[in-house]
């Protein structure tokens, strides 16, 4: 099937197999390895991506489900000229990765939900369960904690400043 989605700000028209999964797409046809597959089931949280401004785990959601969608990976998150967005910065700041391999899901997680409710950071609870919807078993979760609690507190800059190539900003 021929799709067009609009990944980072480019646009992609590609010919797909309609069993293909959005990550697979993302990785081999659009080259974007920043998505991590992990347990291809849903449970992980390393592929989570953006589809018009939602965090979706892209390994349970076919390509073709997003015909037409505005994709932002973790690529496109950092804003023009490769400005690292707050929540990268709030990582960095607070050693809220180790190996790496589950950070792409959680920024965009994060991202997802505070473009979302830019309040999130003022119940600490929901950023719990926030955190608690991905899987990390390097940094026992409370850095990725405090880190989006910096950045919800705008202590890294606005945490819906601009990314995903030309969009305004996260989720819009």
């Amino acid at each position: 099937m021929r799709i067009t989605l609009t990944v980072n700000g480019t646009v992609y028209r590609l010919g797909v197999e309609p069993r293909r999964v959005l990550a697979d797409v993302l990785r081999e046809d659009c080259r974007l390895t920043g998505t991590h597959l992990g347990c291809e089931h849903g449970v992980c949280g390393a592929c989570t991506v953006l589809v018009d401004g939602a965090a979706v785990r892209s390994c349970l959601m076919f390509a073709v489900q997003c015909d037409g969608s505005s994709v932002c990976t973790v690529e496109g998150l950092a804003g023009p000229g490769g400005e690292p967005h707050p929540l990268q910065r709030a990582f960095s700041a607070e050693h809220a990765l180790q190996c790496g391999f589950c950070t792409p899901g959680f920024l965009m997680v994060a991202a997802g939900a505070l473009a979302a409710d830019p309040a999130l950071g003022e119940d600490p609870e929901r950023v719990d369960a926030l955190v608690g919807s991905n899987i990390c078993r390097c940094t026992g979760y409370e850095p990725i904690r405090r880190a989006i609690l910096r950045a919800a507190r705008g202590e890294a800059g606005s945490a819906t400043s601009a990314g995903c190539g030309s969009q305004e900003g996260i989720g819009r």
